[in-house]
């Protein structure tokens, strides 16, 4: 497998292709939820995905501040449904807090985090920031990554190289 982080217009559009269809079939056709996934934010945002064997296995979105929040943000994290339960989604999420310490030179990272994955995400070292409240009539709650949390939790305590292309993963 192979970890991959480009810019919008750096996409193929297969890995384009790829990359909606997979946010389609889980977000809208598994989770029931019809919701406008073309934002206009991927113009402007990294895209950082899996592939093996020619198939992308997981994504997630990295934006820059501004754009969502007042600090950089994770988003659209999703995982094809064969690949779960591997650490992939975990995987992946360290290396988006690496690449927004490295290259975006942020140490704070937001997000909002469907209700049911905040134990998740605080196993990163995320806390959370505000009252579960509905999106797209799904609960979220939004959540506060810091480089060095209390928590004491940092991705850099694990192997967290990463360098914009491709990169090698297990």
């Amino acid at each position: 497998m192979r970890i991959i982080i480009k810019a919008f217009h750096e996409l193929t559009a297969e890995e384009l292709y790829q990359i909606l269809k997979l946010r389609a079939d889980v977000f809208v056709v598994e989770q029931e939820c019809i919701y406008p996934d073309c934002d206009g934010k991927d113009r402007n945002a990294y895209h950082l995905y899996v592939e093996k064997n020619g198939i992308i296995q997981g994504y997630l979105r990295i934006l820059e501040k501004g754009q969502t929040f007042d600090t950089v943000a994770i988003g659209r994290v999703v995982v094809r449904s064969e690949s779960r339960g591997s650490g992939l989604a975990r995987h992946m999420m360290k290396k988006a807090l690496v690449f927004a310490a490295d290259y975006l030179h942020e140490r704070v990272v937001k997000i909002a985090a469907q209700e049911y994955l905040t134990e998740f995400y605080v196993s990163l070292g995320f806390e959370r920031i505000s009252e579960p409240y509905l999106e797209d009539g799904i609960p979220h709650v939004d959540m506060e990554y810091h480089w060095l949390s209390s928590s004491g939790v940092s991705p850099a305590h694990e192997d967290s190289s990463v360098s914009a292309g491709n990169s090698e993963i297990l």
